[in-house]
């Protein structure tokens, strides 16, 4: 669809139920094209982190012992 700003600023809660119901909307100045309306995609969930940590697979000592290690091993 596409309207022009002097309706646009009439009509804005109506075209914002549309662009809701999924529909876009081109406003226009002086028969040019300025704007667009479009619904938002927003993501609702964020991927898990448990899920991620548990996915990660780590060698060797932890790193909490390599500095307590790295400490003594300096003080000596």
């Amino acid at each position: 669809m596409e309207i022009n700003v002097k309706d646009a600023r009439s009509r804005l809660s109506e075209l914002i139920d549309r662009v809701e119901d999924g529909n876009e909307i081109i406003i226009s100045r002086r028969g040019k094209k300025v704007a667009r309306l479009v619904p938002l995609k927003i993501k609702k969930n964020l991927p898990s982190m448990k899920e991620f940590r548990a996915s990660l697979k780590l060698k060797g000592e932890a790193l909490s012992d390599a500095i307590i290690h790295g400490r003594k091993r300096e003080r000596y």
